[in-house]
């Protein structure tokens, strides 16, 4: 008997989180104009564990992180070598959509240079960039949610896995 009550009630929980998804996804919404990239910076940034490159090592600028009117997670991302070469991206997360965008790339020969026709791609369909993932799963994204405040999101980025969601 426990195991049917469990059962409809995550069936029932179920349903109700795909019609909820349905409705999130607003065939209307416009992004907003991002804002320009802020200048890159090296220190003070929160460690990404990424098993796709050994080589590179990421980071997410904790002053970089905002949550934008048209529900937009935007945030920059540094990338550095064991040789010491640095690049960054700046990116926006769509959480109730699970994509990415590029805004602009940044390398110490030419700066912020825009993407030019940067366009939203699938989180899943990006295996160069598994960064993007971990800062949804890990701090930006909970569910098909914003995790909540840009201060929100970089707690939840600073945390232990096992405490990003305690709201306590």
């Amino acid at each position: 008997m426990l195991r049917r009550i469990l059962a409809l009630g995550f069936a029932c929980a179920a349903a109700s989180s795909f019609g909820q998804l349905l409705t999130d996804i607003d065939p209307n919404w416009k992004e907003v104009d991002a804002p320009p990239p802020p200048a890159v910076r090296t220190q003070g940034l929160i460690p990404l564990e990424t098993s796709a490159s050994i080589a590179l090592r990421f980071g997410v600028d904790p002053a970089s992180v905002s949550v934008g009117a048209d529900g937009v997670v935007r945030y920059v991302v540094v990338a550095s070598s064991a040789s010491g070469t640095v690049n960054a991206m700046y990116e926006g997360l769509r959480c109730n959509t699970a994509e990415v965008k590029v805004y602009a790339r940044h390398n110490p020969d030419s700066g912020w240079v825009p993407v030019r026709g940067a366009e939203w791609q699938p989180l899943q369909d990006r295996p160069n960039s598994r960064h993007s993932l971990v800062v949804a799963r890990t701090g930006a994204c909970m569910g098909r949610g914003i995790s909540g405040t840009a201060s929100d999101i970089v707690r939840a980025l600073r945390s232990p896995a096992e405490a990003r969601f305690d709201r306590r």
